[in-house]
């Protein structure tokens, strides 16, 4: 058996690792030129209940390690005027350390043999399990895996099932330097992440390596209210906070990278498809949802139970059955734990309810 993967990302990664280490055989089609030829986005927190158990079985624990960023746990909610409303240390047991995506993903395409990813394959058709490239090429696959993200072109193949707009985005920006050059900012982000919610809007910002503060600006408007906002305007993104603490709406008006709009798409959820011989699909392709923590530890996920599931079985509709049905339930549970946070940060009364929501878990 050989495994064609579509998408070198986490999820298409891990499964590629996972088959190598159980002796069977894949090859990865990726889109991008090179693994640098597009940032990787910043820090993940990967949870000891789904994503470290995919690091484990790609043999990677040791690896996962060396690249996690120490004290990144630490947490903290503030209330719009700066006042600190929960502050958690990072004590080493929290079960989700941080680290940078970039990171991981070199951590993964290290552990591949060498041509296992083939870069600058751009799909551009899908017919059954014959794919072909937008450089002229064309491969049928054994077995087709669509690991290619939100608007996955293998999931076609499956379900009619496609993205619709959450009704919520957020403007990204980047602090560079922030202890030197934006101090203020420094200290009330903290040694983690931050987070100050607020009912239909929010900030959060991450600590990242080198001294970079990563913020997500967060709104729950339709989409047609951002054609006329100029997202690049800081001064007018940051009026919409108008009152809050402005070491919080630093994070807006002081970056140092142009303001980026990243609209949230999903799949409804408990989006599920009927078994078709010889393809499935993992990560954002089978269950994308809103931010919410834990996208790129289900993608990882995925690909772990699916290389366990199909080294498991010589039957391969029995390993794609046995995977999906699980995963199924898997994306769904989790999509209705984070839908419940999500209406906590955003709702009424949000920072109360964020507090009520950390008691609660805390019992």
């Amino acid at each position: 058996m050989h495994v064609t993967i579509i998408g070198a990302g986490l999820g298409g990664l891990t499964l590629a690792r996972v088959l190598h280490v159980n002796g069977i055989p894949s090859t990865v089609y990726e889109a991008e030129g090179s693994p640098t030829s597009r940032a990787q986005g910043g820090m993940l927190d990967i949870h000891d209940y789904n994503g470290q158990i995919a690091v484990e079985a790609a043999g990677l624990m040791d690896e996962f390690r060396a690249i996690v960023l120490e004290g990144r746990e630490a947490m903290r909610f503030l209330d719009s005027d700066g006042t600190v409303l929960f502050d958690k240390a990072d004590d080493g047991t929290g079960g989700r350390p941080e680290a940078q995506r970039a990171d991981l993903r070199q951590m993964l395409l290290d552990s591949l043999p060498a041509g296992t990813v083939r870069w600058g394959h751009k799909v551009a058709a899908v017919h059954g399990k014959e794919v072909t490239f937008a450089n002229g090429t064309t491969i049928t696959a054994e077995l087709l895996v669509g690991a290619d993200g939100a608007w996955s072109r293998v999931r076609p193949l499956l379900t009619d099932a496609t993205p619709e707009y959450t009704g919520m985005s957020f403007v990204e920006t980047y602090l560079y330097n922030a202890d030197a050059e934006h101090p203020a900012v420094a200290e009330v982000v903290g040694g983690g992440s931050m987070f100050v919610p607020g009912e239909g809007k929010g900030i959060f910002a991450h600590r990242e390596a080198g001294g970079v503060l990563h913020a997500y600006v967060e709104f729950s408007r339709p989409l047609d209210w951002f054609d006329d906002i100029d997202v690049t305007d800081r001064a007018r993104v940051a009026r919409e906070f108008e009152g809050w603490a402005p070491e919080l709406t630093a994070l807006i008006t002081e970056s140092d990278t142009v303001p980026l709009l990243r609209p949230h798409y999903a799949l409804p959820t408990g989006h599920r498809w009927d078994r078709v011989p010889g393809v499935t699909l993992i990560g954002d392709a089978a269950h994308l949802a809103a931010p919410n923590g834990e996208g790129a530890n289900l993608a990882m996920l995925d690909g772990a139970e699916l290389g366990k599931a199909l080294a498991a079985h010589s039957e391969v509709e029995v390993a794609l059955h046995e995977y999906e049905q699980a995963m199924f339930v898997r994306a769904a549970e989790t999509t209705a734990d984070a839908d419940v946070v999500v209406q906590s940060l955003f709702g009424d009364d949000a920072p109360q309810k964020v507090l009520d929501l950390i008691a609660a878990d805390q019992h």
